[in-house]
């Protein structure tokens, strides 16, 4: 799971940053460091800002102390690495985009109702909107990025069942382990399979006659899956047909003609749907 931290770090992708660590300091003393970072959007022509608060035993409100001098900041900052992009003829200064006002907290102490409040009406009168991210929003992203179904097929079943399918239950809100989401340049193929089918709650499987057919990857994942469900002692498999008879499903594994599947002709829609109830969402 990721660390708000690192949710800090991914914010604007595609944006230009600056970024800068700023000590906070009390009665001299140093009590804390703050990251700033000023996010420049050349295609929106605007900018904005987001904050990294660590957690600051000695200090009640250190987001209070940060946004007291954020102007100041950015002033500073503006003026340290300027910054242009664009074509010959279409350069566009960081300068002259329009600050958006939008200023992303994010907080490893939570800040309190009333404290976030006052926050928010003192910013409001300067033109600034203030987004708080902390422990729920943590808990929300992880919960929404954790991959909820392993979607198993052969991959010659990619361009017409598996893939549609994956894209279908993403936009539904339900994240899925699929190859083409979940590895990267690099990464184990085995050891990445093998997490996924470990630790997504359920697995879909998508039985065609090519699948049915597969000595290899299909044939392993499926027996680590089934394997699984012994161990346990809980139903994982959740089984979309395309194509293919309770007899030669059968033939494969008894256990697959034994469970309820959806079969692929009910359309995307329908069975990414059904898919979604059986798993509880």
């Amino acid at each position: 799971m990721a660390t708000l931290r690192e949710y800090f770090l991914k914010l604007g992708p595609g944006t230009f940053t600056h970024s800068v660590n700023k000590q906070v300091c009390r009665d001299d003393e140093v009590i804390g460091e703050v990251t700033i970072r000023l996010h420049y959007d050349f295609e929106a022509s605007a900018k904005y800002v987001s904050l990294y608060i660590e957690d600051m035993a000695a200090v009640r409100c250190p987001e209070a102390i940060v946004l007291n001098d954020l102007e100041a900041t950015l002033s500073e900052m503006s003026k340290e690495v300027p910054v242009a992009a664009g074509l010959p003829g279409e350069m566009r200064s960081g300068v002259d985009l329009t600050f958006t006002g939008r200023v992303y907290i994010y907080s490893e102490r939570p800040v309190s109702e009333e404290m976030r409040c006052s926050l928010e009406r003192d910013a409001r009168r300067v033109g600034h909107s203030l987004v708080f991210r902390s422990e729920e929003f943590l808990k929300d992203r992880n919960r929404l990025e954790r991959p909820q179904a392993f979607i198993c097929h052969d991959s010659r079943d990619k361009e017409s069942v598996a893939q549609p399918l994956a894209l279908e239950l993403q936009k539904m809100m339900c994240p899925v382990w699929f190859d083409e989401f979940s590895l990267r340049v690099g990464d184990s193929l085995r050891a990445r399979i093998e997490k996924g089918l470990r630790e997504c709650p359920k697995c879909v499987l998508i039985i065609t006659p090519r699948f049915l057919s597969n000595e290899g990857w299909t044939k392993r994942e499926f027996d680590s899956i089934y394997t699984r469900e012994l161990v346990e002692e809980k139903r994982v498999i959740l089984p979309v047909w395309y194509g293919v008879s309770v007899g030669e499903a059968y033939e494969y594994s008894p256990i697959l003609a034994d469970r309820v599947a959806v079969n692929w002709e009910l359309g995307k829609e329908e069975v990414a749907r059904k898919l979604l109830q059986a798993m509880g969402m």
